[in-house]
């Protein structure tokens, strides 16, 4: 928490756990996670019934697209869970739970073009989704709350809040923004 004076108003921030957010697969996402859990409903909704399949591989050939970009996705459920493009080490808490998947059309919607750069953008945002996924998943989200203080009293008051803030770091950096705005 800080705190900033300006005249006889003094402001500062809280920030704090963000209790009232959304699930980033709600958001406008570039891939598709398709996940199969029998203790959690995980990814986006789709229609695939994994039980119709022998294997992973048999339900990716089957499924998605030679021209797909396909990730696997690993889950770790220990005291929370986690999602990964790579396998855990500890075999008795995680396995794979599915996919991340890009379309070629999507991958020419999003680049204009498909090619091995186009790609390599589309895995770079996988792993962007994934982590942002996993911040959801983990309680990294937060709000930010901006309170002020007058000289003649000893009560701060809530004058703005924000929320959905992903990760501490880039809420403590939008918080300093934030009060440095009310400091002006």
């Amino acid at each position: 928490m800080a705190t900033q004076t300006t005249s006889a108003v003094e402001y500062r921030y809280r920030i704090e756990v963000d209790d009232c957010l959304e699930s980033p697969r709600d958001w406008e996402n570039l891939s598709v996670f398709y996940c199969f859990h029998n203790n959690y409903i995980l990814g986006d909704k789709h229609s695939i019934d994994h039980n119709n399949y022998d294997s992973w591989h048999e339900l990716a050939e089957s499924e998605f697209g030679s021209d797909d970009v396909v990730v696997p996705l690993y889950i770790y459920d220990h005291s929370g869970l986690t999602l990964s493009t790579a396998p855990f080490s500890c075999p008795f808490d995680s396995g794979r739970v599915g996919f991340a998947v890009v379309s070629k059309e999507r991958i020419i919607s999003e680049y204009g073009v498909y090619n091995d750069e186009s790609k390599e953008k589309a895995l770079a945002r996988i792993d962007a989704e994934v982590k942002t996924y996993n911040q959801y998943l983990s309680g990294d989200v937060y709000c930010i709350f901006i309170d002020e203080r007058f000289e003649c009293c000893d009560r701060w008051d809530i004058v703005d809040s924000f929320g959905g803030f992903y990760g501490h770091e880039y809420a403590e950096s939008e918080a300093i923004s934030l009060l440095a705005e009310y400091n002006k």
